[in-house]
């Protein structure tokens, strides 16, 4: 069993999607316990991608590659697991989107697949998302966090409406918001009250685990 765990975890180390996808079809075939191939195999090695990422020892192709081999092995595993009624636990809801006007979605993602492996339930609502609804969705789901992607200038004020969005509802403080893409920064986020902000995957990772309290 051991190193079944070990290929899942080196198939997405290595980025290979097709290879991962093998392998959670084995662990169906040969009813593995799924959390225990989750937790100590492919989830095993997103986060080994998400430290080497962070040592400046892969790069933003390979962090790609390895957060798509997660999704496609995640992706025969899912169903299996919704029908059994077995799932992981959670370290918190993260509601995440790109905001209304932009429709550029490959950072946020890549950021939701990262959250997603490191034990975060995800309900990403895609691109061009209102601001209302990030908030709406948030208050129907129970959600502890709002990640809110913005990759041009003139969409970022979209980001701003949502917290004060969350103030009118007096759920500021009750959600957290973290901010992203490419014209973001830490000074932005203050500037509009959010959480704070995060500048990749990684450090959306570590973000969310200290707004919501799960390291």
């Amino acid at each position: 069993m051991q190193a079944f765990l070990d290929g899942c975890a080196k198939s997405v180390l290595e980025g290979d999607a097709e290879a991962a996808e093998k392998l959670a079809r084995e662990a169906l075939d040969k009813k593995y316990p799924l959390l225990e191939v989750i937790e100590k195999g492919f989830a095993r090695g997103i986060r080994e991608v998400g430290r080497l990422w962070e040592e400046g020892v892969l790069f933003l192709p390979e962090l790609v590659m390895g957060a798509e081999a997660m999704k496609r092995g995640m992706g025969v595993l899912q169903p299996a697991l919704a029908k059994s009624g077995d799932r992981p636990k959670s370290l918190g809801h993260v509601v995440i989107g790109t905001i209304e006007g932009d429709i550029h979605d490959i950072g946020k993602t890549l950021v939701a697949t990262m959250l997603s492996a490191n034990g975060f339930e995800i309900t990403d609502l895609g691109a061009d998302v209102p601001a209302l609804k990030f908030v709406d969705e948030a208050e129907k789901k129970g959600a502890g966090c709002i990640a809110i992607s913005a990759l041009l200038t003139t969409t970022m004020s979209g980001q701003r409406r949502v917290v004060e969005e969350l103030k009118s509802r007096s759920l500021k403080g009750t959600v957290r918001v973290m901010v992203g893409g490419a014209p973001c920064s830490d000074e932005w986020a203050r500037e509009i009250g959010a959480d704070g902000y995060a500048g990749d995957a990684v450090a959306a990772v570590s973000l969310a685990q200290s707004l919501l309290g799960a390291r």
